[in-house]
């Protein structure tokens, strides 16, 4: 059922999903688009972007709306659709929740041991490595086209993606400004 298998697998990418919500964005979109195809790219992309546009933290939004729209694809109804959205929410809260209980006092007893100090200078470059997969699992056909489909597509996507990127990183940009700005480009240059 798929309601077990959704609880399965956030819990999975809860409890191995280091680094926060965008850490987790390439271990959700290989476990929902690519291993169980509960959803198509194209749906995945929408979602990140609701995911980032909406309250709250992007993992636990994505969780949430891709729980939804998996089960909707499967054939439930609106609200078994909305049990499903819950079940995906709390399977990737659920591990945080048990390992902060078990771990917090002992971590804060050892916290300034050298072996904790290097366990977590282990995984800062790890967290790098998942961010970087999120983004480069993102860049397909379906979000950017390709230069033999649709060239003027393909290149205005180049132009936003690089616009975007130097805004933000170089002109300090609010990212939620960057985000409107593009919709507008988008809007004017590919309608």
């Amino acid at each position: 059922m798929i309601f077990i298998e959704l609880f399965y697998t956030f819990f999975l990418i809860g409890l191995f999903g280091f680094g926060g919500g965008y850490g987790m964005l390439s271990l959700i979109q290989t476990e929902t688009v690519i291993h169980h195809q509960w959803l198509s790219s194209a749906e995945f992309t929408n979602i990140v972007a609701i995911s980032q546009m909406t309250p709250g933290p992007i993992g636990i939004n994505a969780a949430t709306y891709c729980g939804y729209t998996a089960t909707h694809n499967a054939g439930f109804n609106t609200w078994m659709a909305m049990l499903g959205s819950a079940t995906a929410t709390f399977a990737l809260v659920l591990p945080s929740l048990i390992l902060m209980i078990l771990i917090c006092k002992t971590l804060m007893k050892y916290m300034d041991t050298p072996v904790v100090q290097n366990m977590f200078a282990g995984l800062r470059p790890a967290v790098v490595g998942l961010l970087a997969a999120a983004a480069l699992l993102l860049m397909t056909e379906e979000n950017f086209s390709s230069p033999t489909i649709n060239p003027w597509q393909f290149g205005i996507s180049l132009f936003l993606f690089a616009a975007t990127f130097a805004g933000t990183k170089f002109l300090k940009i609010n990212p939620i400004r960057m985000i409107g700005y593009a919709a507008v480009a988008g809007m004017l240059l590919l309608y």
